[in-house]
């Protein structure tokens, strides 16, 4: 276990090419215990790629991402290990379709972890109910909504009990109407004191939910504050010209 004053998540002179283009240049980052990040930017500015790497469904050029004090894993049992303790909610569900809801989330702590078929539904039917959905346990992917499929997702990832979880535009693919159901249960993961990198469009989530924002733009961290002095007074003619697109609306 690494020492608890040192970050959770380090990353450090991240480079990531794409055969000729550079998607990540360079790029520092902590997150402490406890910390909730938000990643804002354009489409296409390194978000999504930097949360990818950091649990190894990408990997990177050039630098190191070290996770509780160890550094990423190249492949095997490790690997799948980190993949166990750092959750992630992608923008499409990624549900299982011919399971249901209760068995999407026991899969992985019946298999990774090795709990007990009772044990895994016994936990599963609890987050199931804490993300709103305890009525849906029998219902297949198919039967649910948007909104709801994601909120399965999240319990899927919690119920492995991540140290850290990744939220990759996790509303971007949600009707209007879904998309606060699921941020209320992002809200309450945070406030119940989570570790979280959300990589997101929704600047009220951001102002509201998280510690720090961090801006970035063509692959790089440009700016980076609390909630309230990014989004009242950026410091960078980039971050300036991003909020005004965003906020016009």
């Amino acid at each position: 276990m690494a020492d608890t004053d040192e970050p959770l998540v380090q990353v450090r002179g991240v480079h990531k090419l794409f055969g000729d283009f550079a998607a990540l240049r360079g790029v520092d980052l902590d997150i402490h215990r406890g910390e909730k990040v938000a990643l804002l930017g354009a489409s296409g500015s390194g978000k999504s790629t930097l949360c990818r790497c950091i649990n190894r469904l990408e990997t990177i050029t050039r630098g190191s991402i070290v996770i509780d004090g160890k550094e990423l894993p190249q492949e095997g049992k490790a690997l799948a290990q980190l993949r166990a303790d750092v959750g992630m909610v992608f923008q499409s569900f990624n549900l299982f379709p011919h399971y249901t809801a209760l068995q999407n989330v026991t899969l992985a702590p019946i298999n990774v972890r090795g709990l007990a078929k009772a044990e895994a539904e016994h936990e599963a039917r609890a987050l199931l109910k804490r993300v709103g959905l305890v009525d849906k346990a029998d219902s297949y992917p198919a039967e649910l909504s948007g909104g709801q499929q994601q909120r399965v997702a999240i319990a899927r990832s919690l119920a492995m009990h991540p140290m850290l979880m990744l939220f990759d535009e996790p509303t971007s693919a949600l009707d209007p109407e879904m998309i606060s159901e699921v941020l209320d249960v992002m809200t309450e993961l945070a406030s119940g004191g989570m570790t979280m990198l959300v990589v997101t469009h929704e600047m009220g989530f951001a102002r509201q939910a998280c510690d720090r924002v961090c801006y970035m733009d063509e692959g790089q961290i440009v700016e980076q504050n609390t909630p309230a002095e990014f989004f009242d007074h950026p410091q960078t003619d980039r971050a300036k010209d991003f909020l005004s697109k965003i906020l016009a609306h």
